[in-house]
């Protein structure tokens, strides 16, 4: 029997590295279970004579012509004496040939039972149910067959897998071992062995199969994310970087590698780097782009990194998704308020409410750059409207607070830290309230 052609997806989830629930490797069946239709001499069942020349006649129809066979074959059964297991094993090959894989699965129960030795009937029966997703039940035929002598790396294989989603990793591993023993550059059967030990935090394990199957595949894009991610997880940043540097150099990279290689260079503050990648991004991949290029520049912004934000945010293209719109917006405004640029910020910001008027982010911002110009009253309004809204309520509750504390109103300050108090409850805000309670009793004193 050859070894079947299988794809086993890799799916990782970033930054942990985890995998998804695998499809199934694909098999051809049909192929495994029509190669299977020679005896082998002294090791199976013998037909009776009259099966036998029966047989002969439609061997060859199996592949060919199977409902037609299929009907010979089964002139041949009659209710006086059952076929012998290794007609019915070549009964089974017809009509799982035929599509009607719940007579196979009886016709191969039988010829197993009757011949527990019978080592492809014990084969057939695992493909039947292997391509049924019935894994639980594959197993022990798969088992069966290599107990009898099965050493068939696509058996190995089969049954691998068939452990590995039952949840049994430490057979799995070795039935995976046993698989790569007879096919060593086989791919499949290494991604399953990957998985494991990833699954197992084996990373170095993990690190050299990668690196093999990248060696013999060296166009599959996810073998280059997966290796990154192996590194990522002994904290290998640099060589992890240039891993991805070398999937973008050879053409293979996808969306998934530019964003992870351009998150490092944007964690390193890699600006230009980072920016050069995003923009690749944002080709194939508009939403995430700009999305991913907005959130590079607030974290700058928020790292006192002006310059470099600004530098961004320019270099983004005008044509926004309407969600991407909203958010630049934001962004540029926050700069410009981190920047005390205030009536710039609050141009920004205008803008911004006019396409989301109860946006509580953008009326706290509004009312920073009237609090900055010292203009409370502005400030207080554009303050009260973010109070409406759940969540920018708690922030404008503080500054409201702020600012009854400047105009001395204290017991409205009390207020205000009170209602932010009853949203989150810090110690900051909880030893602030007392600060002031304890100035209020002093004056009254």
């Amino acid at each position: 029997m050859k070894s079947p052609k299988v794809l086993i997806f890799l799916a990782l989830v970033l930054p942990a590295l985890a995998f998804s629930a695998d499809p199934a490797p694909k098999v051809d069946p049909k192929r495994i279970i029509n190669e299977s239709n020679g005896f082998l001499k002294e090791r199976e069942p013998e037909m009776t004579a009259e099966e036998y020349a029966l047989y002969e006649k439609v061997a060859t129809m199996l592949s060919s012509q199977p409902e037609f066979a299929l009907k010979l074959l089964e002139a041949m059964i009659n209710d006086k004496e059952p076929p012998s297991p290794a007609f019915e094993f070549i009964l089974g090959n017809a009509y799982y040939a035929a599509g009607q894989t719940e007579r196979a699965e009886a016709s191969y129960q039988r010829a197993v039972k009757r011949y527990p030795s019978f080592l492809r009937g014990w084969s057939n029966l695992g493909v039947l149910y292997y391509t049924s997703d019935k894994f639980a039940q594959a197993i022990p035929c798969f088992s069966t067959a290599v107990t009898l002598g099965d050493r068939d790396p696509a058996t190995f294989g089969l049954l691998a897998y068939c452990l590995e989603r039952q949840g049994n990793i430490v057979p799995a591993e070795m039935a995976y071992m046993q698989a790569l023993a007879g096919e060593p550059a086989n791919p499949n059967w290494m991604e399953g062995l990957l998985r494991i030990y990833i699954q197992g935090k084996q990373y170095g394990r993990a690190e050299s199969l990668v690196k093999n199957l990248i060696k013999e595949r060296p166009k599959e894009t996810r073998y280059w994310l997966t290796y990154a991610n192996v590194l990522l997880e002994g904290n290998r940043k640099l060589e992890a970087i240039a891993v991805l540097e070398a999937a973008v150099g050879t053409g293979v990279a996808g969306p998934d590698e530019l964003n992870l290689l351009a998150d490092l260079y944007a964690e390193q503050r890699l600006v230009p780097e980072a920016v050069a990648i995003y923009q690749k991004v944002l080709g194939a991949s508009p939403a995430m782009g700009e999305q991913k290029l907005i959130h590079f520049a607030e974290v700058l912004t928020a790292g006192g990194q002006f310059a470099q934000a600004q530098e961004v945010l320019g270099s983004m293209k005008s044509e926004l998704t309407p969600a991407g719109r909203i958010r630049y917006l934001q962004a540029g405004a926050d700069l410009l308020v981190a920047k005390k640029q205030w009536r710039e910020a609050r141009q920004e910001l205008e803008e911004l409410l006019k396409l989301v008027p109860l946006n509580g982010r953008a009326l706290l911002g509004l009312g920073l750059t009237y609090a900055g110009e010292d203009d409370l009253p502005h400030a207080t309004l554009a303050f009260e409207a973010a109070c409406q809204i759940p969540e920018s309520a708690y922030r404008a509750d503080l500054e409201l607070a702020n600012i009854e504390l400047k105009n001395r109103h204290y017991e409205k300050s009390i207020a205000y830290l009170e209602a932010a108090l009853k949203i989150e409850k810090t110690d900051a805000v909880q030893n602030y309230l007392t600060r002031i309670k304890t100035l209020v009793a002093k004056t009254s004193d």
